[in-house]
């Protein structure tokens, strides 16, 4: 027995759904909708799981979802603390307990986020992961929707994925990345020690990356801070921005802005974005 309440978890999960907005998930409202709330397809996209997945657990005949995928739920349905833990406990889960990094935004950092519409916006956990970003965000760096939630990771795409492939960077500035990004994670580790989540990371960067590896050695900590960033964007060339990082303290998140001083080709090319977005280019 897997001890899934399946009926229940599809009603709050059809209900979850129906409340929130596009706007509420910053996403383009589109066309008139017959019915309230997130299509499907749209939670799908956001958790990085398939529309029929959706709409197996919404009919209350889905598999038992894993931890990872109720946190990319939850996380995409902008649920409460509260009513994440609900969502785990019908799916036979133990909610996440106090010593974990903090996954879901709060709701002032949510609103914060869709009122910076005019700028590139990232909501990153303490270990990094990709917990919500804007359209203009996803129009300047990719599609982040695309990429599977265990994968939605700045460290795992650093040190084992494309690695963020837009940002370029000289191979002295890709050293010295390299360093501050161990860093970061060990000074995390230091705060959390019993996160499971970011023990497996760790060592998943540990064995699958000498250059991590070789770093973490090294035996250095850092922290998070504020740069200039270049990005090669595949239809407006070089592009470079001030990349801002605000730490949010009660949730150890950090929110990334982009920005270019006004009146540069940077910023020019911004207000293009904001034109074009992600759907006039097309998938990269």
């Amino acid at each position: 027995m897997d001890n899934v309440d399946r009926a229940e978890l599809a009603t709050v999960l059809r209900g979850a759904r129906s409340r929130l907005t596009p706007a509420d998930a910053g996403l383009p409202a589109g066309s008139r909708r017959q019915v309230p709330g997130l299509r499907r397809e749209e939670v799908a996209s956001l958790a990085g799981v398939s529309v029929d997945y959706i709409v197996r657990l919404e009919q209350g005949r889905g598999p038992k979802p894993s931890d990872q995928v109720l946190g990319a739920l939850t996380r995409a349905l902008r649920l409460t603390d509260v009513d994440r833990d609900l969502v785990y406990r019908l799916a036979g889960s133990e909610p996440p307990q106090a010593g974990r990094i903090p996954l879901v935004i709060r709701p002032s950092v949510q609103r914060l986020l869709d009122r910076l519409a005019d700028l590139p916006v990232l909501v990153l956990s303490a270990k990094s992961d990709i917990l919500a970003w804007n359209p203009l965000s996803a129009a300047l760096l990719g599609d982040f929707s695309a990429i599977p939630p265990a994968q939605r990771n700045i460290m795992w795409q650093r040190f084992l994925g494309t690695g963020m492939g837009r940002v370029v960077m000289t191979p002295e500035e890709a050293d010295s990345n390299a360093a501050a990004c161990v860093g970061c994670l060990r000074a995390v580790k230091a705060t959390y020690p019993d996160d499971p989540d970011l023990t497996r990371l760790l060592t998943e960067l540990r064995t699958g990356s000498a250059e991590f590896e070789q770093h973490w050695q090294a035996g250095r900590s850092s922290v998070m801070h504020s740069l200039t960033k270049t990005i090669a964007h595949p239809h407006l060339g070089t592009l470079t921005l001030d990349c801002d990082a605000m730490h949010v303290p009660d949730t150890d998140q950090t929110i990334i802005i982009y920005s270019a001083p006004p009146n540069t080709p940077t910023a020019t090319a911004l207000d293009l974005l904001r034109v074009t977005g992600l759907e006039s280019f097309g998938p990269q």
